[in-house]
């Protein structure tokens, strides 16, 4: 069962290139996968008649105790069939529907495919969890398939109807299976069907909420307004979505849980009010519909509701009527959408206040829809009148129930009239649409063989009884089995009475369509969901209005007030600890006195970069109290990670204006700061409780062993990083990329990589002038320092072999890739600060992108090499090769992790100083050139610093800001980086 669902993946993916490489003809290969599913049923065929059950299982999610269980009984096993044949005559039906330059028909194909293969697993799921997942798949794949023209309003307003409704329907069905799942103490169905708890007020809520997916997914009242709707998809995807597969989900749940549920309490109301009301309800809007597909959505929304109270009764005999009834209702509507399709695109149209004398142009397409029409009128020896006569012999004990469903029958017999006359009758119509062009036989065969299966399985009633008789088994004895031989009595005379007083109905179509008219409802379901959704669109707007002002102070200050208000309060119950210790080392008060201060002078900086560096003082002061807590490798990564913060907040306060605006007020100042300080207190405390709440040892206190048996390393801490808990830092690391990719997004205006210099911003000839950094002439003279550049020149290669170090050696001492990256980092931080963008560029001439995926590629690859080798995701290994001249080489495979770590913060400060640093100096650049009214401010080549060094005025050039009442010179910004702070 595995390799079915396998091999609609298969076939799913590969579908856009068949299609490309063959066209429509594509339709046929991609059938095979659809086809393999029935053949492999057929196969089965005899295990079911028996009884007996298919089961597959493979571990999923082995921790949480989820598998991927797959089983087939007579229920599913009717459902693989359907959705396997069906599915893929509707395929070859495809080849000659769409016309060979149809738009987007590699991604139909696919989502078609895929489609089938959700639906395929929703029948086969044992595990409710797995279930929901290609249950949610179908509405997705649905939801794509109905919005085929994305072009067109109609398919994108009906595409979003179809998944709100069924989407929000699941979620309730979700929470109804997490229910179910934990009462039971299973998710496996065959387990809990087996062994079912107990009743309860806690089962009827569970069973309701599944009931509401099912029946939202079905088209059940009061959701029954979708179906109609989503008639705006391709005929094949009305076909087979809509009559054969997707709407049969629901139908198949109710009858899945029925044999165990159909006793609880709400079970029976809630399945009778609601399908009895589809049944009528669809019935009649059915017969005032002039669209021949509408026709027969109506129809299906009608006989949805019908098999819903079959399937969902609880009875043996309504059980035998409804798989019957799933059956002939998937074959005869299957076939009658077909038929839809062909007439629509020889005749164009599908009105059928058109449409005249079909019949005599083309015969065989009538002929088939008149013998499927029939079998959904109940036309016997067809299967739908066998499905209809086991209907009324089951519910002859039940007046009522009998009456609806009596004139439910009625309804059907006279809209399926109506549809046979409205497409193929002749008579005078204001216009005749005449076919452009001959039927094909692989536009035909689908149909037909559909048609002709609906009457050769009435014949076979008994047969086909039997072969499903194990599901109505499941409630008792068979009273009556089925049979094509029409009864006697009472049955006999109410399905007679059910076809005469149809055809009646039809007769007086014209005086029935004025009472229509005038009983038409000024307020239906599709109304409703309109009003809905305008109101929560509103709702929505005025929210996002009063909340989403733009204003950062209000964001941050509601996410402080909701962490006192809730963590605060909690708080207030403890627990506490029974003492508070105070260190004994007075370092650390000194440290922290100091820490206090900065904190209290940043928020009452008025200068953006004296406000930066006081916070930078606080994250130092914190790294020395990891030092004096004997966390060294914690102290290294909070020094590096605070410089690079520092630089990023430096580059940033180029765009922003030197000081604080006036702002805030007096007022609003003393709230920020109440609201800071009761946040500080409220930190305090927690850490304070977390301490007085441990009751067990902490599990870090049994890291040093694994750490060393295991990850081959004496450094806790990184082996904590790269084998205890590499998938954290494998998500950290995710994260990394993610956000480098979200600032270059929002500062780049081009590619990302390097920027190669002018030819007049290239360096001097050898000799010309000693050039420490090869970028460094780019700069103005008045902004370059040479004394920093030698400085650079002579350290840089020595940091960036030093954080190779770290790297190498942060297994057994403090290190690894996270803080080598960062010293790396600061490496060409210092090579952009002396030398400008050209510099970073000849210092790092990759583009920070690539060296963010290949750090990313490396990271996942270690894991997955783990696995081809037979072990774990992620687990470290030790080789100790004997190399020559060397010896003996003590080799950790976690290094291949941290050395995709280093790579991507490497990647991720390099995107930071391209985007934040050399992109902002390019993009002012370009801002201040001639003819903007801005002073020019381009880096000036080695000609014009030669004219500036002789005495000529200096050249407009380097990216340092003059605007008035800037102090951008005077704080030490030769380095080209913070030179125009203040320039806006």
């Amino acid at each position: 069962m595995l390799m079915l669902l396998a091999l609609h993946l298969v076939a799913a993916a590969l579908a856009p290139a068949l299609v490309h490489r063959w066209g429509r003809w594509a339709f046929l290969p991609l059938a095979v996968a659809p086809a393999s599913a029935f053949g492999w049923a057929l196969g089965y065929a005899d295990t079911v008649r028996e009884g007996r059950a298919v089961v597959e299982a493979y571990p999923w999610v082995p921790e949480l105790g989820i598998e991927l269980a797959l089983r087939v009984t007579t229920l599913s096993w009717l459902l693989v069939l359907l959705v396997g044949g069906i599915g893929a005559l509707v395929l070859v039906y495809c080849v000659r529907y769409f016309d060979a330059d149809e738009p987007g028909l590699g991604r139909f194909a696919a989502v078609f495919v895929g489609f089938a293969g959700a639906m395929l697993g929703v029948v086969l799921a044992d595990d409710l969890l797995l279930l929901y997942v290609c249950w949610e798949l179908t509405s997705v794949f649905s939801y794509l398939l109905i919005a085929h023209h994305p072009e067109q309003q109609a398919s994108r307003r009906s595409a979003n109807q179809a998944l709100l409704v069924t989407t929000l329907g699941g979620l309730v069905m979700l929470v109804g299976f997490v229910m179910l799942g934990q009462h039971a103490g299973t998710y496996r169905w065959s387990e809990i069907a087996a062994r079912p708890p107990p009743p309860g007020g806690y089962l009827g809520i569970a069973v309701v909420l599944i009931l509401v997916g099912a029946l939202s997914k079905s088209a059940i009242f009061p959701t029954s307004f979708w179906l109609p709707a989503a008639m705006a998809a391709p005929t094949p995807v009305s076909a087979y979505l809509h009559a054969a597969a997707m709407v049969k989900a629901g139908v198949y749940l109710v009858a899945l849980l029925a044999p165990v549920y159909a006793e609880v309490g709400p079970w029976r109301p809630v399945i009778y009010v609601t399908g009895i009301v589809t049944v009528l309800a669809g019935g009649w809007a059915a017969l005032r519909q002039v669209d021949l597909k509408l026709l027969l959505a109506y129809g299906t929304v009608s006989q949805l509701g019908l098999l819903v109270v079959l399937v969902g009764a609880g009875t043996p005999d309504a059980a035998l009527a409804g798989v019957a009834m799933l059956v002939g209702h998937a074959l005869f509507k299957a076939a009658l959408f077909l038929v839809v399709g062909i007439v629509d695109r020889r005749a164009g149209t599908r009105d059928l206040t058109v449409l005249s004398g079909l019949w005599r142009r083309m015969p065989l397409v009538c002929a088939t829809a008149v013998l499927a029409a029939a079998s959904m009128a109940g036309v016997t020896p067809l299967l739908g009148f066998v499905a209809k006569e086991a209907i009324l012999g089951a519910f002859r004990g039940d007046p009522p129930l009998l009456a609806a469903l009596l004139l439910g029958a009625v309804l059907t017999t006279a809209y399926s009239a109506r549809f046979v006359r409205g497409a193929f009758a002749g008579r005078p119509p204001p216009r005749e649409a005449t076919p452009t062009r001959p039927v094909e036989t692989v536009l035909l065969a689908p149909a037909a063989l559909l048609a002709v299966a609906g009457l050769v399985l009435g014949v076979l009633a008994g047969p086909v009884g039997e072969t499903l008789a194990g599901y109505p088994r499941l409630f008792g004895s068979i009273a009556h089995p089925l049979t094509f031989v029409p009864a006697s009595g009472l049955v006999l005379g109410l399905s007679a009475l059910a076809q005469v007083g149809g055809l009646l109905l039809f007769a007086l179509r014209t005086p029935v369509g004025a009472v229509q008219a005038r009983l038409r409802a000024p307020f239906d379901g599709d109304t409703a969901y309109q009003v809905l959704s305008r109101g929560f669109d509103r709702f929505a707007v005025a929210l996002t209005g009063a909340t989403q002002r733009g204003s950062l102070p209000q964001y941050l200050g509601v996410i402080l007030f909701a962490l006192v208000l809730v963590l605060g309060g909690a708080l207030l119950r403890g627990p506490w600890p029974d003492r508070i210790g105070v260190s004994g080392n007075p370092l650390q008060a000194v440290v922290g006195v100091v820490l206090g201060v900065a904190a209290v002078l940043t928020v009452r900086a008025r200068s953006r970069l004296t406000a930066v560096i006081l916070a930078g003082v606080t994250g130092y002061c914190t790294a020395v109290l990891f030092v004096l807590h004997g966390a060294p490798d914690l102290a290294l990564a909070q020094f590096l990670a605070e410089t690079v913060t520092i630089v990023i907040f430096v580059l940033v306060l180029r765009r922003l204006p030197a000081r604080f605006s006036v702002r805030p007020l007096r007022r609003s100042r003393w709230t920020r700061l109440a609201l800071g300080v009761a946040v500080g207190a409220v930190v305090t405390a927690m850490a304070v409780a977390a301490t007085g709440a441990r009751r067990a040892p902490p599990v870090s206190a049994e890291f040093p062993g694994p750490a060393l048996s295991f990850g081959y390393g004496r450094n806790v801490v990184n082996v904590t990083l790269v084998d205890i808990r590499a998938w954290d830092t494998m998500g950290e690391i995710a994260v990394l990329v993610v956000a480098a990719t979200g600032v270059a997004s929002l500062i780049f205006q081009r590619r990302r990589g390097p920027d190669r210099p002018r030819r007049d911003d290239l360096p001097p000839p050898p000799g010309a002038e000693r050039v420490w950094l090869r970028a460094g002439p780019t700069l103005r003279t008045r902004r370059r320092s040479i004394v920093f550049e030698v400085v650079v020149r002579l350290i840089f290669h020595t940091v960036v072999l030093f954080s190779i170090f770290l790297l190498f050696s942060g297994h057994n001492a403090p290190g690894g890739g996270f803080v080598g990256g960062l010293v790396a980092g600061l490496a060409l931080a210092v090579r952009y600060l002396a030398g400008g963008r050209h510099e970073l560029d000849q210092a790092a001439p990759v583009d920070a992108g690539m060296l963010l995926g290949v750090g990313l590629f490396v990271s996942v690859g270690t894991g997955l090499l783990a696995m081809s080798t037979g072990g774990e995701v992620l687990r470290s290994s030790l080789l100790e090769p004997e190399l020559p001249l060397v010896g003996e080489l003590h080799l950790v495979t976690s290094i291949f992790f941290d050395i995709g770590v280093y790579l991507v913060v490497v990647g991720l400060v390099l995107d930071i100083l391209r985007s934040l640093g050399a992109e902002v100096d390019r993009q002012i650049e370009v801002e201040d050139e001639p003819g903007t009214g801005l002073r020019t401010d381009r880096p000036a080549g080695p000609a014009r610093q030669a004219a500036a060094g002789a005495g000529a005025p200096d050249a407009p050039g380097g990216t340092d800001s003059e605007s008035a009442g800037t102090d951008s010179e005077s704080a030490g910004t030769d380095s080209g980086v913070a030179g125009t702070e203040g320039r806006r």
